[in-house]
């Protein structure tokens, strides 16, 4: 599987398809094109970098409209808006929604690459999150529910002395326990380990 990120365009229009195609490709993009939101949803998406070029204004769901199915879904694909109807407001809310960019047509070559690697950028950062996060939760899977519970306590700030009483457990017992979570969490440090737990959102940020 090549590494290229992908780029989706989800447009109705197959001339602005096969325009936008050629000239990603040209740029070393590979590409998926979809002629409605339900295609583009179906579809199996790529686990490596990726954008979506998404047209406001489409035969079943509109552009806002999926981007909102995106959210709910936890579908983390960076869009960039293209549009020959868009509108400020319109505009406005789909940056709000965590949109890069929103650009009303004509746009210029140099707008619409300057859009997608800033997409691409975004991408690559999440798809480093997601993989962080994936080996965070493959280690908590291996502690025993009494060392989980130790590293609960231990992300929420509490000393060793403080979960023993709380435990009804031996001080010797928790360092121990604390000791075997450090370990199998790989984490160096105290602070290490709170970042972990609140990745994996046992603790808020």
């Amino acid at each position: 599987m090549s590494n290229k990120p992908v780029i989706y365009i989800v447009d109705d229009d197959a001339s602005v398809q096969r325009a936008l195609s050629l000239l990603l490709k040209a740029h070393g993009f590979r590409i998926e094109t979809f002629s409605c939101a339900a295609e583009f949803l179906a579809f199996k998406h790529f686990k490596g970098s990726s954008c979506l070029l998404l047209d406001v204004r489409l035969p079943d769901l509109n552009g806002p409209v999926l981007q909102s199915v995106m959210n709910d879904r936890k579908l983390d694909i960076p869009i960039v808006f293209i549009s020959g109807h868009g509108s400020i407001p319109i505009g406005i809310k789909a940056m709000k929604e965590g949109a890069v960019d929103f650009l009303p047509k004509p746009f210029t070559e140099k707008d619409l690459l300057n859009a997608i690697q800033l997409a691409i950028a975004k991408s690559k950062v999440h798809n480093k999150e997601n993989i962080e996060i994936t080996k965070i939760m493959e280690r908590i899977k291996t502690l025993s529910p009494r060392e989980l519970e130790v590293f609960h306590c231990v992300a929420q700030g509490m000393l060793n002395k403080q979960i023993a009483l709380k435990r009804g457990t031996a001080l010797q017992t928790i360092k121990v326990h604390r000791s075997r979570v450090m370990h199998k969490m790989q984490a160096r440090t105290v602070t290490e380990l709170i970042h972990f737990a609140k990745k994996a959102g046992i603790v808020s940020s």
